[in-house]
C-alpha cells in the first residue's frame, strides 16, 4: 500500500513540475542549502537556485512536505524567468528540524508561522527584491493557503493548486464523515508521526482545533492576488471554489477582486484527459489563451510585465458533457465574471416509484426503507477521491445492491445543464441513534452506464452543524441538508439523471457502526433500518443549479 500510493502521489506532483519546465536555462550557482531560522528557533532546510545576473530577482518560494529535491524541475523555468527558486522541506520533514507533523507549523498557531518567516527570511536577503511568489498543488496547496492567513508583508502573489483551506470540512471530515482511506493512505505513504493520525481521529468534531487552523474563518487576512486551479473531480473540489471566492470577495485590498479560477474536468492530476473511466476531448488537457500558465502569472505580479494578466476573466472552467457523442452540447471551455454563475435552483424530487422528477409528490404518506449493516457496508467507487479510483467510474454494480436506493429520471429530450452547487434535502427516519447518509447524482448515458457526477454525505449527528453533535431519536422524522459540492455538466439528450442514496461508502470513508457512540471509541455495530421519505408534505429531493440558454 506505501509503495502505491507514494507512486501515485510522486506522479501527480511531478507531472505538474514538469508541464511546467518546458524551458531551459542555467542558473548562476546552486542549489545553494541553508537552515532558515523559525521564530522558535527550529531551522529548516531550504534549497536557493539563482539566475545568471547580478540581481537582486523576485522569489518563487515553495513549500513542500514531500522534499526539496524536487526543486531542480522547477528551477530552470525559473531562471528563464528571471526569478529566483527557494524551496523548502517543511518542519520535520527530511532534513528540517522539528516535529513530524502536517501543517502544524505552517499557519498561526502554537507561537509558530513557518509560511510567514520564511518568505520574511526570503525578503530580507541582499539578492532578493523583496517580491516574493509562492507556487504549489495538493499539500503544497495548503501550505500556501495558511501562509496567506498569516498576511506576509512581502507576500506578492500565489499559484493555488488543488488546495484545500478547511482542512475539517474539505478533506479530513467532509460532512462529518471521516475520510478513511484518503487520510490514512496519506499520512501512512508520507510518514508522518502516528501523533497526527491520533490527533485527527481524537478532533471529530468541528472544536477549536480545527477551527484555529481553517482559514475561511480569516479572509481579510487575506492579501494578495492568486491563482486557483482545480477539478471537478478533484479531492477538494469545493476548496478550490471556496478559496477563490474568499480571497475575491471577502479579503484584504490586495486580494478583492485579484484572483482567477480554472476549473477543469479533472481528478487530483490536474491536466489529464482522463478522470476516471471516461476520456475528453483533447481540449480538457488546458484551457485557452494559456489561463492556467502559473509564470504568466508571475511574470505580470513579480515582474511588472504587461501580459494581460488582471484583464483576463477571472473565472475559467469546462462545463463536462456526453464523452462518446462529438456532437453532445458540453465538453468546452467558458468564461465569466465570477463565481457562481447565474443559475435556477430546481429540485429534482424523489418518488416512490424509484423516479426522480420536477413534479412534486402527490402521495401523502410515502417513504421507501433499506437496512444497512456496518459489517457489511455499501462499497463505494469513484468520486473525490486520492489514493482508490477516483472520478467518474461506472456505478450499475453498487446501485444493484440492496442497500441502495435510486432514483431515475424520465429520458431526457432536451440537454439539462447543471452549473454550479448541489445539494440534497432528504426527509428521514432511523431506528438508530446515528448513521450516515450518502447521496450521488450520476448521469445515466443511453446503454444504461451509470457514472457519478459530484456526491456528498451527512454523519446524521452533525445535522445542526459540525461543532455539535446530536443523536437521534429513532423513529422520528428529521430533515436533513447534504452537500453534494459543485460541478458543470451538460446532461445530454437520451441520457437520465440518476440519484443514489446509502448509509456507507468503503473504503473511502469510515462506516457509521450506528451505536451513538464517540467516534472509534468501541468496536460495537448494531443495523440500521434507515427510511427516506418521499410524501408531498415532506417532499425528498436534490436541488441543482440548472443554467439556461434559452432553449
Amino acid at each position: 500500500m506505501f509503495r502505491s500510493v507514494s507512486v501515485r502521489m510522486r506522479a501527480c506532483i511531478l507531472g505538474w513540475m514538469a508541464s511546467l519546465a518546458a524551458a531551459s536555462c542555467a542558473w548562476a550557482a546552486g542549489p545553494q542549502t541553508v537552515m532558515v531560522p523559525m521564530r522558535d528557533g527550529v531551522k529548516l532546510a531550504t534549497d536557493i537556485y539563482l539566475p545568471s545576473g547580478s540581481g537582486p530577482f523576485p522569489a518563487v518560494v515553495v513549500r513542500t512536505p514531500y522534499g526539496k529535491g524536487m526543486g531542480a524541475a522547477l528551477a530552470s523555468v525559473a531562471a528563464a524567468h528571471g526569478l529566483a527558486l527557494v524551496v523548502q522541506d517543511t518542519r520535520g520533514r527530511f532534513a528540517s528540524e522539528g516535529a513530524n507533523l502536517p501543517f502544524e507549523a505552517d499557519g498561526w498557531n502554537d507561537g509558530t508561522a513557518d509560511g510567514y518567516d520564511t518568505v520574511e527570511w526570503v525578503a530580507r536577503q541582499p539578492w532578493c527584491s523583496g517580491k516574493i511568489g509562492t507556487w504549489g498543488p495538493s499539500a503544497l496547496g495548503i501550505t500556501q493557503l495558511l501562509m496567506a492567513g498569516t498576511n506576509p508583508p512581502h507576500l506578492t502573489c500565489q499559484v493555488i493548486i488543488v488546495g484545500s483551506p478547511s482542512f475539517y470540512k474539505d478533506a479530513t471530515y467532509p460532512g462529518g464523515v471521516f475520510k478513511r482511506a484518503m487520510i490514512e493512505d496519506w499520512l501512512r505513504a508520507t510518514r508522518f508521526e502516528p501523533q497526527a493520525l491520533q490527533t485527527w481521529v481524537a478532533h471529530s468534531t468541528y472544536d477549536d482545533y480545527w477551527k484555529s487552523r481553517d482559514l475561511s474563518r480569516r479572509w481579510s487576512w487575506v492579501n494578495v492576488p492568486a491563482l486557483h486551479i482545480g477539478g471537478w473531480y478533484d479531492i477538494f473540489t469545493q476548496g478550490t471554489l471556496d478559496a477563490f471566492m474568499g480571497y475575491q470577495h471577502k479579503g484584504g485590498p490586495g486580494a478583492r477582486g485579484k484572483q482567477r479560477l480554472v476549473m477543469g474536468p479533472w481528478t487530483h492530476g490536474v491536466g489529464s484527459r482522463t478522470a476516471g473511466a471516461l476520456t475528453y476531448p483533447p481540449n480538457a488537457s488546458a484551457p485557452p489563451d494559456h489561463a492556467d500558465d502559473a509564470w504568466r502569472w508571475f511574470d505580470h505580479y513579480l515582474l511588472g510585465k504587461a501580459n494581460g494578466v488582471g484583464h483576463d476573466a477571472p473565472v475559467v472552467y469546462y462545463v463536462m458533457g456526453d464523452v462518446t457523442d462529438p456532437h453532445a452540447p458540453g465538453n468546452e471551455w467558458r468564461t465569466a465574471s465570477d463565481w457562481p454563475v447565474p443559475s435556477t435552483a430546481t429540485r429534482y424530487y424523489l418518488h416512490e416509484d424509484r423516479s426522480v422528477s420536477t413534479a412534486r409528490p402527490s402521495e401523502r404518506a410515502a417513504a421507501l426503507t433499506y437496512t444497512y449493516d456496518p459489517k457489511d457496508p455499501t462499497p463505494g467507487i469513484g468520486g473525490p477521491q486520492l489514493t482508490i479510483p477516483a472520478g467518474p467510474q461506472k456505478q450499475n454494480a453498487i446501485e444493484a445492491r440492496p442497500d441502495v436506493l435510486s432514483f431515475t429520471s424520465a429520458v431526457l429530450t432536451d440537454p439539462l445543464e447543471v452549473t454550479g452547487r448541489v445539494k440534497a434535502e432528504l426527509w428521514v427516519r432511523s431506528d438508530a441513534p446515528d448513521t450516515d447518509f450518502f447521496v450521488r447524482l450520476c448521469d445515466v448515458y443511453p446503454d444504461g452506464t451509470s457514472y457519478n457526477v459530484c456526491e456528498g454525505q451527512l454523519r446524521a449527528r452533525f445535522r445542526d452543524g459540525f461543532d455539535k453533535e446530536h443523536l437521534l431519536t429513532p423513529g422520528r422524522l428529521y430533515r436533513l441538508n447534504v452537500d453534494l459540492w459543485s460541478t458543470s455538466i451538460i446532461f445530454n439528450r437520451g441520457h437520465r439523471l440518476r440519484v443514489d442514496i446509502a448509509s456507507a461508502s468503503v473504503p473511502g470513508y469510515d462506516p457509521n457502526p450506528n451505536t451513538g457512540a464517540p467516534f472509534r471509541s468501541s468496536t460495537d455495530t448494531r443495523i440500521a433500518h434507515n427510511t427516506i421519505v418521499v410524501e408531498s408534505s415532506h417532499p425528498s429531493c436534490v436541488v441543482l443549479p440548472v443554467v439556461s440558454h434559452g432553449r
